[in-house]
């Protein structure tokens, strides 16, 4: 009989690669590899890195998901990593986690609290400490991994893990796009990523759709003058006189310039000029951060801070060769709007595997989050990021009881419950991905 090649759709439901992992399964797979992810989170949590310098920590990302079976190529974007895994066809998913940590003193008292030192990117001396807690991402992330190697059956796409270095500074994203990302490896259909929250208890998860985090800029306002003697100010043009008012203009932008029904916010958040009491400066530098949802509002503020700026020296009666100079840091960074859809998705499976009880729907934030920078390329994608609740339940219950305060991220005192959280991020991130890569039908050659 003559062989023929025929073109053959078979649903999953009725093929052995379709098998449905049930949420108990997941569960007991995760209570036995926990150890070794608490074992990896306290170490983490001990060696911290600093921005730009996560070598160490990359290669620990590298060996993990090597040992998985993970292909992994190293040093994307300076120490960028990428595993990927192809599992027959489907979607291409991408999972984040950030690896940086912060240039701070642990106050947390743990016995695992990191006393490491290190030099900053400004040559300072400075104590290191993940009070971001990125140490329970990448725990997460390779509880993860290890979650979708032995479920493979369950799903059929690409894997695409990345760890990323350099978030807080917002440059990492950047860094690794830069470096061909999305052209050395198959572009994502959808990328995901989850962010502890001191502010949750520990076991539930947050959720936001559309405008989760904001977009950030940073912006030097360099004001000129013509100094002289502090008791003659008549002989002068003082800037930081005029550098005083242009802050108090700044605050109508948000005020009065933008919608009320527009988000944003103005901040100058230092300014530096003079040297003595008695001296009127030539110059005054001004350093502001600016935050919004959307790139118009963005291009409106910072159109408003040069007009309010250049008319002010203007009426002091500057020359045009005195009006003020702008420095915008590049890059800025992108909102982060969690796609509708995906989110929704990720809605469902988490109230599926969790109960609705323990997803809260979280406010918008003015923080800011280079994850965006995944979505926003030349093919934009679908991304979502969730809140993983990471506090004591009975403190937190505590602390709205006596108004007490709770340590945030960033905080020196900022002490995530190792055990619950990584637990349940583990199966809400695995949960997710694994709905997102469930094909409904396989395209596959069959033989008559």
């Amino acid at each position: 009989m003559k062989l023929e090649k025929k073109l053959i759709i078979i649903t999953l439901l009725a093929f052995n690669f379709s098998i449905t992992v049930k949420s108990q399964d997941l569960k007991q797979s995760i209570e036995k590899v926990y150890p070794e992810l608490e074992k990896l989170y306290k170490e983490l949590h001990q060696n911290p890195e600093l921005s730009l310098q996560e070598k160490e920590t990359s290669a620990r990302m590298a060996i993990e998901l090597k040992k998985l079976g993970y292909k992994v190529t190293e040093s994307i974007g300076g120490y960028g990593v990428v595993g990927i895994f192809e599992n027959g066809p489907g979607p291409v998913l991408l999972i984040r986690t950030d690896m940086d940590a912060l240039p701070m003193e642990e106050k947390t008292g743990l016995p695992y609290a990191s006393t490491k030192k290190g030099i900053s990117n400004d040559g300072k001396e400075t104590y290191i400490a993940h009070s971001c807690g990125h140490d329970i991402h990448m725990s997460v992330f390779i509880g993860t991994a290890q979650m979708m190697m032995e479920y493979k059956n369950s799903w059929r796409g690409t894997l695409l893990l990345v760890a990323q270095p350099a978030e807080e500074n917002g440059l990492g994203a950047w860094n690794m796009m830069n470096d061909g990302l999305y052209e050395k490896f198959p572009h994502p259909d959808f990328a995901i990523a989850l962010h502890d929250y001191p502010f949750l208890p520990a076991g539930t998860l947050g959720y936001k759709s559309g405008a989760l985090m904001a977009g950030v800029d940073m912006m030097n306002v360099t004001v000129f003058g013509e100094g002289g003697h502090g008791a003659a100010p008549h002989t002068t043009i003082d800037p930081i006189v005029l550098s005083s008012q242009m802050i108090q203009a700044y605050q109508t932008i948000v005020s009065r310039t933008l919608s009320p029904t527009e988000p944003a916010v103005v901040t100058v958040g230092s300014i530096h000029g003079g040297s003595v009491h008695n001296i009127i400066p030539d110059e005054v530098t001004m350093q502001l951060t600016m935050r919004s949802y959307s790139l118009e509002v963005r291009e409106k503020i910072i159109k408003r801070i040069k007009e309010i700026s250049d008319n002010y020296a203007i009426a002091a009666g500057l020359s045009i060769e005195k009006m003020p100079k702008y420095w915008i840091r590049e890059p800025f960074t992108k909102p982060l709007i969690n796609d509708d859809n995906l989110t929704k998705k990720m809605l469902n499976v988490f109230e599926n595997c969790f109960g609705a009880d323990k997803i809260i729907e979280v406010e918008s934030m003015m923080i800011g989050e280079d994850f965006s920078a995944y979505g926003n390329q030349e093919r934009e994608i679908p991304i979502s990021m969730f809140f993983l609740g990471a506090n004591d339940p009975e403190f937190l219950k505590k602390a709205e009881k006596e108004g007490l305060d709770i340590p945030g991220l960033h905080s020196p005192y900022f002490a995530p419950i190792p055990e619950p959280t990584i637990k349940t991020g583990v199966e809400a991130m695995s949960s997710f991905a694994m709905e997102i890569l469930k094909n409904q039908e396989v395209m596959m050659d069959g033989k008559k």
